[in-house]
């Protein structure tokens, strides 16, 4: 059967497979009949933050919920991942070093070491590779399913667990942002420091402006102020669009769609579709998105103080 299977032509294999996948999905049909649109379902409530432990600081909301978990978890690994390699540090990596100390080389010398100089990249290097470390590691989790969904509940021996469900701390706008923040604040900091206050913002103008009306070089240097704030958006969005879209294109195609239509049999097609997008984000999106983050911070920090800007 396998060697009939492979002798048949591209076209024809996918036609085979496509058939089965209506077959199945009719048997399916026939077996859980379709319930009718479910509007007691509502997807956004997976990324609501219900507290767990109410915490308040006069204004300051400071209540523990399932974002505050995924934080301590990333910040836990990244933590430990740097403590384990440095304490167990072999001639002959095994596979788990190997790993750490790629991910430390990617981030010591291609994301810091080729953005700005030697002596400002052994200052920033461990501010840059916190950052792409927090990143990944929280993006990473956040496709493991982890009984956070207090919103609905397993009864186990009388007592009631929440359900297993996925979230990234970094699919909140709030850390992406703070994030955005410590960098932004930081490599202006550091260009007025290299530079001084006003040499600073005057090389914000590109060279050879000298001669043009004062008007012509306001707008350009208003142009640039606005690019500076618009970085804040980007740099922040960037991260925290590309995460909630991954999770909720698995969420939709996992079961939400199915639950949202009540159409069993379409699970059938969304379900392969969930596992490809599954792996997509956490192979190829996850570190993608640590390590962008991590670029633009050091192209930022190392472009804030060149001679030219």
């Amino acid at each position: 059967m396998k060697e009939r299977f492979m002798a048949l032509g591209t076209g024809k294999k996918v036609l085979l497979v496509f058939g089965l996948f209506v077959v199945v999905a009719v048997v399916v049909n026939m077996l859980v009949p379709s319930e009718g649109k479910n509007d007691a379902f509502k997807p956004e409530t997976e990324f609501k933050l219900d507290p767990w432990v109410t915490l308040k600081l006069g204004p300051l909301d400071m209540s523990l919920n399932k974002a505050v978990l995924y934080l301590f978890l990333a910040c836990a690994l990244t933590t430990m991942a740097m403590l384990y390699i440095a304490k167990r540090m072999q001639d002959r990596p095994n596979r788990v070093q190997t790993a750490v100390e790629a991910a430390y080389d990617l981030a010591r010398n291609q994301i810091t070491g080729n953005n700005m100089d030697d002596s400002m990249a052994l200052r920033w290097f461990p501010f840059i590779g916190t950052i792409f470390f927090f990143i990944l590691f929280s993006n990473l989790i956040g496709y493991v399913p982890l009984p956070t969904n207090t919103e609905h509940t397993v009864e186990v021996f009388g007592i009631a667990f929440p359900t297993f469900a996925i979230y990234a701390a970094t699919a909140n706008l709030s850390i992406p942002l703070m994030l955005t923040l410590m960098v932004w604040f930081s490599y202006h900091r550091e260009g007025i420091k290299a530079k001084g206050f006003v040499p600073y913002f005057k090389s914000w103008m590109p060279a050879g402006l000298e001669d043009m009306p004062l008007p012509a070089r306001a707008g350009i240097f208003a142009i640039e102020v606005i690019s500076q704030f618009v970085r804040i958006i980007s740099l922040s969005v960037r991260l925290f669009a590309n995460i909630l879209a991954g999770h909720l294109l698995i969420l939709f195609m996992g079961g939400g769609l199915v639950v949202l239509l009540g159409l069993a049999a379409l699970g059938v097609f969304t379900l392969p579709i969930a596992i490809l997008f599954f792996m997509f984000e956490v192979g190829l999106i996850a570190g993608l998105q640590a390590f962008i983050f991590a670029t633009l911070t050091s192209i930022y920090l190392g472009a804030a103080t060149a001679e030219g800007h």
